[in-house]
């Protein structure tokens, strides 16, 4: 009985250490906790690649698959079929401004980037659908573009990988290579008309150092002086309902209500039809016409 009652209390001892040890488990696994286990290869690693083309910003984001001694084309990725280009997850092409892939127009933004292998001839597209699971996710109907690429034949290459070559100004070529094969595909950019762009919109917005300067100093109690050339500097500039609107109250401020009135008058001319003056400063700026003229 007595060694019975042993073997017992023993069996309960290791039923307690057990659920003791699974409960742990369990709080390790929720929320937050770390990865229980050790940190081991990736099959197919991520990776990602960038360039910069003119002012235009390019990458690709990836998994990475080895040969392994593998047959691929043909075998692994079979001829005739979608694929995702890659492992695990769709590859994305990422463009932070419109470009033209392999001659079509692309408007910026995601892309899924798969393609059709072939014997002698690839199909490559760019789909809307970045989302997708590999290739569960894929339909044609979201395609934005599907070209045509003959592969070349390059030196072995065990892991896939994506790279971009022979940039310039305005161009690059998106090239994958893996095992024996590259598909490149040609990438231009209108960097000229994206530079002229930013040119205009930087000038465009040329007033506005000047502007936030004076506003500083009006409201903080600066020099009104300073504050009156660098407001001038900015109307110079471009005449806004801003600048004008602050100067007609450092011209207030400065005890000059006449000219203040003719300063907020302008404001109210510039500021017609602004959804910004409308809903916040016109009443403001009429209030204080009228506070000025009683002066």
């Amino acid at each position: 009985m007595r060694g019975s009652n042993d073997a017992a209390r023993g069996t309960w001892r290791w039923i307690k250490a057990y659920a003791a040890g699974a409960a742990g488990l369990a709080l390790a696994s929720g929320a937050g906790a770390q990865q229980v286990g050790p940190e081991v290869p990736q099959a197919s690693p991520s990776a990602r690649v960038e360039q910069q083309v003119g002012v235009t910003k390019l990458s690709v984001a990836y998994s990475s698959p080895g040969v392994k001694g593998r047959a691929i084309y043909g075998a692994l990725v079979p001829y005739g079929e979608v694929w995702r280009s890659g492992a695990n997850l769709a590859t994305v092409l990422e463009s932070s401004r419109d470009f033209s892939f392999g001659g079509t127009k692309v408007p910026a933004g995601s892309y899924a980037f798969y393609t059709i292998p072939g014997k002698t001839t690839w199909t490559v597209i760019l789909n809307k659908n970045v989302g997708a699971g590999g290739t569960r996710g894929y339909d044609e109907k979201n395609d934005v573009v599907r070209i045509s690429i003959t592969p070349a034949t390059i030196p072995a290459r065990e892991r896939l990988a994506y790279l971009f070559s022979n940039t310039t100004d305005d161009s690059t070529r998106l090239d994958l290579e893996w095992d024996t094969l590259r598909v490149s595909v040609p990438i231009t950019v209108d960097t000229a008309a994206q530079t002229k762009e930013n040119i205009d919109k930087s000038l465009a917005d040329a007033w506005r150092p000047h502007f936030i300067a004076a506003r500083y100093l009006l409201d903080s109690g600066g020099d009104l002086t300073q504050a009156t050339q660098y407001v001038d500097t900015s109307i110079a500039i471009q005449s806004t309902w801003w600048n004008n609107w602050v100067k007609a109250q450092i011209l207030a401020k400065q005890g000059k209500p006449a000219d203040a009135v003719a300063a907020a008058e302008k404001t109210q001319q510039l500021g017609k039809g602004d959804e910004v003056f409308e809903m916040f400063f016109k009443d403001q700026v009429a209030k204080s016409i009228a506070d000025w003229k009683k002066s």
